[in-house]
């Protein structure tokens, strides 16, 4: 198996596996910046400054909204 190394941000329509070495970072938003949660698709993660009642969560979108790290629609307060 070939390999190949990019130097910009990877997006991918066909179920791209790979590793990641060194640290993510995640597009960040807040409750208010966070793009349509049906847009983006399910399965999408982004940071959330402000998106578990006003503290710093990971969303997920599941397709219709963004669902916090507690299971949670995101929401600033």
């Amino acid at each position: 198996m070939g390999t190949t190394t990019f130097s910009g941000p990877v997006n991918s329509t066909n179920g791209f596996v790979g590793d990641i070495t060194g640290a993510a970072k995640l597009p960040t938003y807040t409750v208010a910046t966070a793009p349509s949660a049906v847009t983006a698709g399910a399965g999408t993660v982004i940071y959330v400054s402000d998106g578990l009642a006003g503290a710093p969560t990971v969303a997920v979108s599941d397709g219709t909204d963004w669902i916090s790290a507690a299971g949670t629609a995101i929401a600033a307060a």
